[in-house]
């Protein structure tokens, strides 16, 4: 939701900044001076032993001469809570008694109606607990011991007991008047088919909480005593609260953790994550289903950019590790993917640290798989090779894999990597110099190290954050233009992060018509160094609808001309990575025609169509631009065998 102006201003200064950092670090009394609001710490977010934390409560703001780190009150709790923006602000609203702005009436009503059912989850939360405590509930404490959970680790993790009776909870809560639809709503109830009265979801079952990640129960899933039982483990419905596909086990504190630098540690079980975090590893979650959906994965990759997932050591657990593969491969970015710790066979994380402590589980973790190797394990693991039909057979399903990473750069770099490994399948050997890999009785292929190189790398970056610095200028000094330019805008992946985070300012104040307001807005959100570095930029600030504002035509213009050429210089490298990935198989002549087509596409998208071809000229940063991305691609078409006039350029 929109800000109302004003709004992040008055709240920074009903903020006392001294008061939000001195939750989290201890003050040098000896440095600080708390009568002028000038205080100092050891840094709370890289080790130190001196004081070089500085916070000026007077202005609200607070600089580390160590590690640089700098921002006000909502950037320290973003960065320490590792919560969101609106999530920040919502925590210093409800500290210094500020209402958040009012939403309409609809949206009011069920923000209400979500507060009572989570009220009746909390009431449900302390009823399991009591019940935990009773004589039907021995064969469950009982349980729990033998799994090594002391009484005050069952206290951290409110675990409780669902008595085995029909209507134990339905009676314990309508007697604290809590309405029957409520109870229904919640899911901890079910309708009679036959007439009767709703009985209990959860019977016979030791209990765990589940939370948001604002710590709000919001479901239950509960482990069967009964060993005959058709599940072993159950969770809530889904309801008004709770989405299974949308939910983590304790992803707060883990969230919270990992912000401290731990790494996170994906699960399989609440017992698994209990176990991990009663062990020191405090980032650990789990899914409340089979498998991680793709709004899970999202939610993991907003916590830690490498998340480990740590799998049983069995056949399940391998199955479960493939299928976040292929749910992961589309949605890869760059930096952004998973590691695999997998678990000596017939095994948990739970069992490892019983066994041998935190140790042993720490030695698993630093030894977790990236992605395209276990990848690789799946399609050659208990295969022969032993004819030209089955490598054929096996690159056309590596071709088809790789095919379905959408990010070109990532898909490139799996080429090389799925290249070097078939090689050593096949019997390669070591080069007589440098030790480079060369296959038997032929050439090295210079294609992926040419592509990869780093000159040809940042050459690439510099292009397109050249275009994308002009997009989200033009963007924050025009915001009518947003209307038009939204849906290019929510689909473009930026190359920075700093970029990322203009882009989803923009996006969040897209309503916003006023430039100032814009940039406020803006600058409210991500502080104001992303505003600062852009508009220094030197190829911002000579693109004449930015040197002189007002000419909202020339503007419209040349965001569609920036849009077009960032949206065909990525298709080309898509194009030309996918070719790679060919190559590392058997090139063909559909290769050649892959590159001829691509290469006509892009002369005709880097031409252009505008009238004021010199202006254009000037926003690229001039045609040296252009030869650099011809001469690249000449030495492409070199390593194939080929030159440009039999590929089509120009």
């Amino acid at each position: 939701m929109s800000l109302p102006p004003g709004f992040l201003d008055e709240l920074r200064t009903r903020t006392s900044l001294s008061q939000v950092v001195g939750r989290k670090v201890m003050w040098d009394q000896r440095k600080s001076n708390q009568g002028k609001g000038d205080m100092w710490a050891p840094c709370p977010f890289h080790q130190e032993k001196t004081a070089s934390f500085h916070v000026d409560d007077r202005k609200g703001y607070y600089y580390c001469f160590g590690c640089h780190a700098k921002g006000d009150a909502i950037s320290f709790i973003r960065e320490t809570e590792n919560v969101g923006f609106m999530e920040a602000v919502e925590i210093l609203a409800q500290e210094t008694g500020m209402p958040m702005p009012a939403r309409d009436p609809k949206a009011q009503e069920k923000a209400d109606r979500r507060t009572l059912l989570v009220q009746v989850m909390e009431q449900a939360v302390q009823y399991f607990r009591l019940q935990l405590k009773t004589g039907a509930a021995a064969a469950a404490r009982d349980y729990l011991a033998g799994r090594g959970l002391s009484e005050p680790a069952q206290e951290r993790w409110e675990i409780g007991f669902a008595p085995d009776a029909w209507q134990g909870l339905w009676d314990h809560l309508v007697a604290k008047d809590v309405a029957p639809e409520l109870i229904l709503a919640a899911g901890l109830a079910k309708p009679s088919q036959k007439g009767g009265k709703p009985y209990d979801t959860f019977r016979g079952r030791i209990m765990f909480p589940i939370r948001d990640a604002r710590g709000r129960a919001i479901a239950f899933g509960g482990r069967a005593m009964d060993p005959n039982d058709n599940a072993k483990y159950l969770n809530s419905p889904e309801t008004e609260l709770f989405d299974k596909g949308r939910t983590l086990f304790n992803h707060g504190p883990a969230r919270e953790a990992a912000g401290k630098g731990q790494p996170l540690i994906v699960a399989e079980g609440y017992m698994d994550v209990i176990a991990l975090s009663e062990a020191g590893f405090g980032a650990a979650v789990a899914p409340l289903g089979t498998a991680i959906t793709d709004n899970q994965l999202q939610l993991l990759w907003r916590v830690a950019n490498e998340p480990i997932i740590a799998l049983d050591g069995d056949t399940a657990g391998l199955r479960a590790a493939h299928r976040s593969i292929d749910l992961a491969l589309p949605l890869l970015e760059a930096g952004k993917s998973l590691r695999f710790a997998l678990m000596p066979a017939g095994k948990d994380p739970d069992d490892v640290i019983r066994a041998g402590g935190a140790g042993a589980m720490t030695k698993l973790l630093d030894a977790a798989q990236p992605m395209v190797q276990l990848l690789w394990s799946r399609e050659t693991e208990g295969k022969v090779f032993d004819s030209p039909e089955r490598k054929a057979a096996l690159d056309k399903d590596l071709r088809t894999v790789i095919a379905r990473i959408q990010d070109p750069s990532i898909r490139g770099h799996y080429g090389e990597e799925i290249k070097r490994l078939r090689w050593d399948l096949f019997g390669q050997k070591r080069g007589a110099q440098k030790g480079k890999w060369r296959p038997r009785n032929a050439p090295a292929p210079a294609l992926a190290s040419t592509r990869a190189s780093s000159l040809v790398a940042a050459t690439e970056r510099f292009s397109e954050e050249l275009r994308e610095a002009v997009i989200l200028a033009l963007l924050i000094r025009y915001p009518g233009l947003m209307p038009r330019f939204e849906s290019q805008l929510e689909e473009l992946n930026f190359t920075s992060f700093e970029h990322q985070k203009l882009q989803n300012a923009l996006l969040q104040n897209h309503a916003q018509t006023d430039p100032a307001l814009m940039q406020s807005a803006i600058e409210a959100e991500t502080g104001p160094a992303p505003l600062e570095n852009l508009f220094s930029l030197g190829h911002v600030q000579i693109v004449p609808a930015l040197r002189a504002p007002g000419n909202e035509e020339a503007a419209q213009l040349a965001l569609a001309e920036a849009f077009a050429k960032l949206i065909a210089d990525r298709a080309h490298e898509s194009e030309l990575s996918h070719a790679e990935a060919e190559m590392a198989a058997t090139p063909n002549e559909a290769l050649t025609w892959h590159l001829r087509e691509n290469n006509q596409a892009r002369d005709s998208a880097m031409r252009g169509d505008t009238e004021d071809r010199a202006e254009y000229d000037t926003l690229d940063n001039g045609a040296r631009l252009v030869r650099e991305e011809r001469e690249r691609f000449r030495t492409l078409l070199a390593q194939l065998g080929m030159d440009e006039s039999n590929s089509g350029g120009s």
